[in-house]
């Protein structure tokens, strides 16, 4: 990653995945490794260019590891970096909260 990064370590995580898709990818992807058509239906109404854009990011960020491999047609896969599965904690309190908050709204 270019960019320096912030003092704080809240905004820090933040600017890994503050973008919606990129917690919904990393909530996929701590299931296991997929192929690029399997996480885009798994997401949800995300548009191939916007996955495509955030599976580089995340990549670049060393969050996800891309697989290539040498076949016709290419075949792709995606799985989480060590630093990647490491985020599982935060998305579990994540879902924990949500779960919460949505039973209070009942």
């Amino acid at each position: 990653m270019e960019k320096e990064l912030p003092e704080c370590p809240v905004e820090t995580t933040l600017m890994l995945i503050s973008d919606r898709w990129k917690v919904l990818i990393i909530r996929d992807l701590l299931n296991g490794t997929k192929r690029f058509g399997e996480l885009k239906k798994s997401v949800g109404t995300i548009s191939q260019k916007v996955l495509t854009s955030n599976l580089r990011s995340m990549e670049a960020c060393g969050l996800v590891h891309r697989r290539v491999y040498a076949e016709v047609p290419p075949k792709v896969e995606y799985s989480l970096t060590q630093t990647g599965y490491s985020l599982k904690p935060v998305l579990d309190a994540m879902f924990a909260w949500g779960t919460e908050y949505k039973e209070k709204r009942k």
